[in-house]
């Protein structure tokens, strides 16, 4: 059974007591780059502040680290008087797999993931704060994403990852376009009457492919949205994440409008 997280943890009253020790940050190109995934809905009561939590990891509040953050609405909410409009089926079933993954009893909303390696309640910041400042290994599948394009409704770019280490396991590389902003006027449900905002919304993700030891990856990929969208609002992603799924090897972003 999908559930709301018991836990509540107002993000907005609280942040990183890092933000308080960092001093200059370093060059973007030395940054570790770490992909966060949020699980959310409109329809869930719980999700706002987690919702808001996502905008502030997106303004990378970590000096040592790129965050590059993924808000992934599941649909299991629809039927409790709000159809969220961002929702999808795919993303469910991607939560279901980490449930698996993790071993949880049922999954549930706001949840946070981390490298495909830690899961949390979405708007607990001080187990973000550990995930997102422990020391991490180098990476060891760099992304890099070129020749981003938008043709009508549909996504095209190039995207490069080296070769795995040996002894790796055979990985997959994910290519997502998502929404920088979003908001919605919630009418019924949980949160009706709210104005809800959004970040990094998913509206595609996709496997385009996979990689191991013995080659590296270079291929031209596309996506085609099913809503035309303006060039300015939006992002790709691509990562490298373990069969499960599972840890995350490498992440990059680029953003259409730059």
């Amino acid at each position: 059974m999908k559930a709301a997280a018991l836990v509540l943890i107002v993000a907005s009253a609280v942040t990183f007591t890092l933000f308080a020790r960092s001093g200059d940050k370093p060059n973007p190109s030395t940054r570790t780059p770490v992909l966060v995934e949020l699980f959310t809905s409109e329809g869930c009561s719980d999700c706002p502040p987690a919702d808001t939590f996502l905008q502030k990891l997106d303004q990378q509040p970590v000096p040592a680290k790129e965050i590059i953050v993924l808000s992934e609405h599941v649909d299991y909410w629809n039927h409790d008087g709000w159809a969220d409009p961002y929702s999808s089926r795919a993303l469910t079933e991607r939560q279901d797999e980490y449930g698996q993954h993790f071993h949880l009893a049922s999954v549930y909303t706001p949840q946070m993931v981390v490298d495909g390696s830690t899961q949390f309640v979405g708007n607990n910041v001080k187990e973000a704060e550990k995930a997102l400042t422990t020391p991490t290994s180098s990476l060891l599948a760099p992304v890099q994403i070129g020749a981003v394009s938008l043709e009508g409704n549909t996504v095209r770019a190039h995207i490069d990852v080296g070769a795995l280490p040996d002894h790796s396991k055979k990985s997959d590389i994910i290519f997502v376009v998502a929404l920088n902003h979003a908001e919605s006027q919630v009418a019924s449900g949980e949160n009706a009457g709210r104005h809800l905002v959004h970040v990094a919304v998913v509206r595609r993700l996709e496997k385009v492919g996979t990689i191991d030891s013995k080659a590296p990856f270079s291929r031209d990929v596309s996506l085609k949205l099913e809503k035309l969208a303006d060039k300015s609002d939006l992002r790709v992603i691509a990562f490298v994440q373990e069969p499960g799924p599972g840890r995350v090897l490498g992440a990059a972003i680029q953003r259409l409008g730059e």
